[in-house]
């Protein structure tokens, strides 16, 4: 871990849904706000960052990491994979389907210890995938630097409005 604040990794269960949602949620507004339509964060949070939807996504065979401040052990951070649902995707494909931190932790070596976790995970998959907002800059460039590049676009829908997302593939050890 860099310098800054302090933190840990493990993966989530089942049980951690409610810090997923609160972390997913707030982690979204954060990123969003000022940038996309507030009516549409508040809905796309609503549906997509409720304790339900990360029970759900667990229950399918996703897997999850929750990165938690420490001391206290608050969730500050995280990261989703599941299978595929973007029309890129191919046999042997896995998607990252979110991985956020709150600013206050960029810059922490916390995103690519996120990415660790996934790509372990991943193992025995074709490609690792995942769309990103297309104007979010500082993400792309993070990406890129993770071995990311562009295979794609989509239009993704926050919370009924739609926006241009890029979809990137990183190829996987098999």
């Amino acid at each position: 871990m860099e310098d800054g604040p302090a933190w840990t990794i493990r993966e989530a269960g089942g049980d951690d849904a409610p810090a997923l949602a609160l972390i997913g949620a707030a982690t979204f507004l954060e990123t969003f706000a000022g940038i996309l339509d507030g009516a549409a964060i508040t809905a796309h949070c609503a549906a997509q960052h409720s304790e339900a939807a990360y029970r759900a996504a667990l229950a399918s065979g996703g897997r999850a990491w929750l990165a938690e401040a420490e001391p206290g052990g608050a969730p500050v951070g995280f990261a989703l994979v599941g299978k595929p649902a973007l029309d890129a995707a191919e046999a042997g494909d896995i998607e990252l389907k979110r991985i956020y931190s709150l600013s206050r932790f960029h810059g922490s070596g916390m995103g690519a210890a996120l990415m660790r976790e996934v790509v372990i995970a991943a193992e025995g998959h074709r490609r690792l995938l995942l769309g990103v907002y297309a104007r979010n800059e500082r993400a792309l460039a993070f990406y890129r630097k993770q071995g990311f590049a562009d295979i794609g676009t989509r239009r993704f829908n926050v919370g009924g409005k739609f926006y241009d997302d890029r979809v990137l593939a990183r190829p996987l050890a098999l």
